[in-house]
């Protein structure tokens, strides 16, 4: 199936959810035992408020539309209250999609700009780029030039607990008016959290003091992997690392250098370039403080598995003491 295929047949289930949302407002109206006056007062009220539409937002609809629908119900069921596809004539003509799209195929390395350049070359003037790439979705000639699907890396591939620890960053909930971050190492075997913290600015010192602590309790890692932030990129971890014999690696954009890490997952990753994994934990871990006002009763840490990879003790933000770097 083509992505064609594939919007046609979205469409067609937009239409019939409409149609059945439609069949379901009308339904008050279409009692046979109603008299004329009585059905007119149903209709009228029914056109007074709003209702949830298909889509789940507050619709409101006129009183002709409604008795439209009814009529049409009437005579064509179900069928009739689908509604009915727009038909709209491409303005571009045929030729030019197909040219555009045989020049595609011919090098699939080309680009929708190197293919505009082309057209405006040969015929005078060109779609737009973003018409270009639709016309290309459509074709499924949007794939890579070789053909070959991207390297895949496995998740949990470290051999040994301790062989890789990913540390990550995010925001976390505002306390006091404040802003404040969350700092999590996560060891790449176990999904142990060897260390996560709030603080109150996410520079090298905070870091710093939550890899001291994480060292302490579970041990030196052999490499340490953490993308190009502020915090990870300053020379002085780069110094405690090489001290300690720690491997400090920094991320790549879209090629993760360490086989315990994993293909970025669109929707989960924040483009940092780690995990999907470890920033989809954090990301839970987020939504408990924040859907309880800052009230850390249980904070467990998940990876996307379900696993638990650490909690933090019972009690609130104020019970652990001042935020660190506060």
């Amino acid at each position: 199936m083509t992505a064609a295929d594939r919007e046609a047949a979205a469409r067609r289930q937009r239409a019939q959810t409409i149609a059945l949302w439609r069949w379901a407002l009308i339904e008050p109206a279409m009692d046979p035992a109603l008299t004329a006056r009585q059905r007119g007062r149903v209709v009228r009220d029914l056109a007074a408020r709003e209702h949830q539409g298909p889509a789940g937002r507050p619709v409101a609809v006129s009183r002709r539309t409604i008795d439209r629908w009814i009529v049409a119900r009437r005579a064509g069921g179900f069928d009739a209250l689908v509604p009915a596809p727009r038909q709209c004539a491409p303005r571009t003509d045929a030729d030019v999609v197909e040219l555009a799209a045989g020049l595609k195929m011919e090098n699939p390395a080309r680009t929708a700009a190197q293919v505009r350049r082309i057209l405006a070359a040969r015929l005078g003037w060109a779609p737009s780029e973003r018409a270009i790439q639709r016309w290309f979705a459509a074709r499924e000639l949007t794939g890579r030039p070789g053909g070959a699907p991207p390297q895949a890396f496995g998740r949990f591939q470290a051999d040994a607990v301790n062989e890789i620890w990913t540390a990550d960053l995010m925001n976390g909930p505002r306390m006091a008016g404040k802003a404040t971050f969350l700092v999590g190492i996560i060891d790449d075997r176990s999904r142990f959290l060897t260390g996560y913290q709030f603080v109150r600015r996410p520079d090298a010192a905070r870091f710093a003091g939550v890899l001291r602590g994480a060292i302490a309790r579970q041990g030196i890692p052999r490499n340490l992997y953490a993308d190009n932030g502020s915090c990870f990129a300053d020379e002085s971890l780069a110094r405690t690392c090489k001290a300690l014999g720690i491997n400090l690696v920094h991320s790549q954009p879209g090629r993760p250098p360490l086989i315990g890490q994993s293909h970025l997952s669109p929707g989960i990753s924040r483009g940092s370039g780690l995990p999907g994994d470890v920033t989809g934990l954090f990301w839970i871990a987020r939504r408990v403080v924040l859907i309880g006002s800052g009230q850390c009763a249980l904070l467990v840490f998940h990876d996307r598995c379900g696993r638990a990879a650490g909690y933090r003790e019972r009690g609130t933000l104020a019970d652990r003491g001042p935020v660190a770097g506060s």
